[in-house]
């Protein structure tokens, strides 16, 4: 029986989303109610004395704020099996997984059925207002998304990442059909076994569905550049498959091959149109809309880490629009990007106030005693703050690690711009650069490069303390080979651009080494993700980690290993 398309109105999610964004002082109130009745008979709340009181100042006064750190032996617990209510009133059935980029290990958190649904409202309201200016119609995307295995935890419980959890329950599907944002490729490519036969089936069939995509996708911009550069190595093997309608033989995974089979039939015409189109690109720019004419956009996350990509995926794209999409972690989503035609740089997030309870805490430079939080009706525009994250998964005053910037506000909840993860800071001992300092001071390094016609792939960062005094080291993959007193232009350059006053005091005393430059193999950072992928992380989930302590050994390994080049800064 065919199973009966869930009906979409745009106007209605709008108005609905209006409602809620013009009481966000109520509806937090109520959000936070309704969460601690369904959980109050949890351990975990049973131990702070709230007895029954739901209001803010009792929460706040009671619950304590946490990290991970806190929440983790509870969580261990229920991933082992026990059923009494230990953050929640009902039992968590599945746990999502981190990506673990930040910590070097990914994180264990509860996932259920009412983070689904915000999930799928946070998708519904961004389509709503990015369909109203960018409008598609009954086409399908190519999205680059990839389900890793889920496995089952000590206790029976269902694990996988967060974006795994997410692509595999029904209600997914059911909502991105409602959407008209139909991935072109069938499930089997997407539940792949192998990330590098799954990408190349993804790309073969959206050139065969080539006229029929509207929009490109995928979790994070890191996802889809790394996509159009392994179809620069492929496209000439993706035209002979066309071609011949034959896969190829290196696609081994007996379910791809099979779901692959139903779609491929021989089409010279169409190989023939891809191979001239491919041809005739100029270092491949405007490769986008080239393949797919009506294409209306590309979409994912591309702000903060995801902003040195923007450069590449611009390139490829031509004059196709770039969409950030929304804003959210592995423990739950903060807001939706309501005004899509800003470019990623500005865009920002509207806050939902029914999908979680949200609390922050100023950002104070004298770094003495923390400031009390605030509600989100509280907060001041340009100001900066960290993010508690009260949740209907068992998340209580949650630190999120992230820190916003107030930009304004829609109606009477905040717009926020994602400024930077708080706890990536390099420093070695005054200093304090964050990773949105690293990212500046690589943009600007990264210039120099322009007259060498080469791209920087990728970068990380580490602290070498092993030498006194301790320095930054900076790794840089670069696309091509660089002259030597360019590259040690630049290793000045990122010197030079740490603008914190602590940094800039100690290397001119010397309590701070000269930064030195690790130029990296072509192929280190597809190392990394393949590390990574191997400890059970997916391809949609992946970000490059920015800096790489000395707990992420494994890490560090593979990129000391890879060094061709070094340069340290003669900038003081």
């Amino acid at each position: 029986m065919l199973e009966r398309m869930e009906e979409f109105n745009g106007d209605k999610v709008i108005e609905e989303f209006e409602a809620l964004t013009a009481d966000a002082e109520r509806v937090q109130k109520e959000t936070l109610k309704q969460i601690l009745e369904e959980n109050e008979s949890a351990e975990y709340l049973q131990n702070w004395g709230l007895n029954g009181r739901t209001d803010p100042e009792s929460y706040k006064t009671c619950v304590p704020i946490v990290t991970h750190k806190e929440l983790e032996p509870y969580i261990l617990r229920i991933a082992d099996g026990e059923t009494a209510p230990m953050l929640t009133g009902k039992p968590i059935p599945t746990i999502s997984l981190s990506s673990g980029t930040t910590g070097g290990r990914p994180k264990y958190v509860p996932f259920n059925d009412e983070l689904m649904d915000s999930t799928m409202q946070i998708y519904r309201t961004s389509f709503a207002f990015r369909n109203r200016e960018f409008p598609i119609r009954n086409g399908k995307a190519l999205q680059f998304i990839y389900s890793s295995r889920q496995f089952k935890t000590n206790g029976g419980l269902l694990a996988g990442t967060a974006t795994t959890n997410v692509f595999r329950n029904s209600q997914y599907k059911k909502t991105m059909r409602a959407i008209q944002s139909q991935c072109c490729s069938p499930d089997e490519v997407i539940f792949g076994p192998d990330f590098r036969q799954s990408l190349y089936c993804h790309f073969l069939c959206g050139l065969i569905f080539r006229d029929e995509i509207q929009l490109i996708s995928s979790t994070f911009a890191h996802s889809i550049v790394h996509s159009f550069r392994t179809l620069e190595e492929d496209w000439e093997e993706l035209c002979t498959n066309i071609r011949d309608g034959v896969l190829s033989s290196w696609i081994t995974a007996p379910s791809v091959r099979t779901a692959m089979g139903k779609l491929l039939r021989p089409n010279p015409e169409l190989a023939d149109l891809i191979y001239e189109k491919c041809s005739s690109l100029s270092n491949w720019y405007g490769l986008v809309p080239a393949l797919f004419p009506n294409v209306k956009y590309i979409y994912g996350i591309m702000t903060g880490s995801m902003e040195p990509y923007l450069k590449k995926l611009r390139h490829y794209a031509g004059e196709v629009p770039l969409l950030s999409a929304d804003y959210g972690s592995s423990e739950g989503w903060i807001g939706a990007n309501v005004n899509p035609k800003l470019p990623p740089e500005l865009v920002t997030y509207v806050v939902l106030p029914n999908i979680g309870y949200f609390e922050f805490i100023p950002i104070n430079d004298n770094m003495g005693t923390e400031a009390r939080p605030l509600g989100l009706t509280e907060v001041q525009i340009g100001e900066e703050y960290e993010i508690l994250v009260t949740n209907y998964a068992g998340l209580y005053r949650y630190r999120l690690g992230d820190v916003v910037k107030v930009m304004g506000f829609h109606n009477s909840t905040p717009e926020l711009k994602f400024i930077c993860r708080r706890n990536l800071l390099l420093t070695v001992n005054i200093d304090k650069n964050t990773e949105k300092d690293l990212q500046l001071a690589v943009e600007e390094a990264a210039k120099l490069l322009a007259g060498e016609k080469l791209d920087l792939v990728d970068f990380t960062s580490h602290v070498d303390m092993s030498t006194n005094p301790g320095h930054y080291v900076i790794f840089w993959e670069l696309s091509g080979e660089a002259r030597q007193e360019v590259l040690g232009e630049c290793c000045n350059c990122l010197d030079q651009s740490f603008v914190d006053a602590g940094y800039i005091s100690s290397r001119k005393v010397n309590t701070i080494g000269a930064l030195e430059l690790r130029i990296v193999r072509k192929g280190t950072f597809q190392k990394l993700m393949d590390h990574y992928l191997a400890l059970g992380s997916a391809v949609s989930q992946f970000k490059t980690p920015r800096y790489v302590g000395l707990t992420n050994n494994a890490v560090l390994q593979i990129l000391c290993s890879n060094v061709v080049n070094s340069y340290f800064s003669t900038a003081y």
